[in-house]
């Protein structure tokens, strides 16, 4: 078993845990476990494409988001233990179907025995790292040479909501420093007939009454290089969770207004959405598939 998971400090809660022993702040010990692993068709064009991305949903979270939409997995205990050597299989049957890239879907929790699988399977085509933007840039390092292709949420600027909607305190500063990180080990995004083979996709869900949030969020992200990464805006947020002022959806003046800033600050390579993407269709069933 990883000595990582003996004191475990694989994201910034640092919780300590003894995880081959006990359940961490993820919810998870050291045995890794999948929810689901098959071509998934719902993440941005460039990694989608028309085949599909060939997701792993792993099992728990380093955050605890509040409206958390995968909650069947993040915290409601779905998904099934896999060992390193299946994890590896389970890479090399997704390359056999023909998906674009393997798509490593809330992974930092068992970054160590991920990166153990892929020394014993390195599929050919790219490998996505799709996690919450709660990353320690520590953890980032370790990943250089593994991925190529970072899939980052930035959630929030402000420490009051950081706390309140996911219990993740001083997220934006791990936030930000983890994709400095990540842009240092990509470089700007390349791309192959409209798939993505390297680079830093940053999304941003769009959260009701939190517009100006998102805005402070952008003027940040504009003060990189332009042409750094690919900006991709969402609207996809449903009402869930306990809080009263989440339960409704984004307005189109909220989100208009953020993907209007966005073009303000010259931030205009990625993606945005449209109203219809907030919809259930889009959450997968987490049935083991695959695993």
């Amino acid at each position: 078993m990883n000595s990582e998971y003996k004191s475990c400090a694989l994201c910034p809660r640092r919780c300590g845990i003894d995880r081959t022993q006990n359940k961490g702040r993820c919810g998870e010990n050291a045995e890794i476990r999948v929810a689901r692993a098959a071509p998934h068709l719902w993440e941005e064009p460039c990694i989608s494409g028309k085949n599909g991305s060939g997701a792993v949903f792993f099992s728990g979270c380093p955050l605890g988001c509040d409206y958390c939409q995968n909650a069947a997995i993040s915290r409601g205990g779905a998904g099934k233990p896999v060992s390193p050597a299946r994890l590896a299989e389970i890479f090399r049957e997704l390359e056999n179907k023909g998906v674009h890239n393997i798509n490593l879907v809330t992974p930092t929790h068992f970054a160590p025995s991920i990166i153990e699988s892929l020394k014993l399977c390195r599929p050919k085509i790219p490998i996505v790292y799709n996690c919450g933007g709660y990353e320690s840039p520590d953890a980032i390092k370790r990943l250089k040479g593994y991925v190529d292709v970072y899939l980052t949420d930035i959630k929030y600027f402000s420490d009051e909501y950081a706390v309140k909607y996911s219990r993740a305190p001083r997220y934006f500063d791990y936030a930000l420093a983890s994709l400095r990180e990540m842009l240092a080990q990509t470089g700007p995004p390349k791309l192959e007939d409209g798939l993505l083979k390297s680079g830093v996709i940053v999304r941003h869900l769009c959260l009701p009454g939190l517009r100006r949030d998102s805005m402070r969020i952008l003027e940040r992200l504009a003060e990189f290089p332009n042409g750094s990464f690919l900006l991709s805006l969402m609207s996809q947020y449903l009402p869930m969770g306990s809080a009263p002022e989440l339960q409704r959806r984004v307005t189109s003046f909220e989100y208009n207004s953020v993907v209007n800033r966005a073009v303000e600050l010259g931030l205009t390579d990625g993606y945005t959405q449209e109203r219809s993407s907030a919809r259930n269709d889009y959450i997968p069933e987490f049935n083991g598939e695959g695993v």
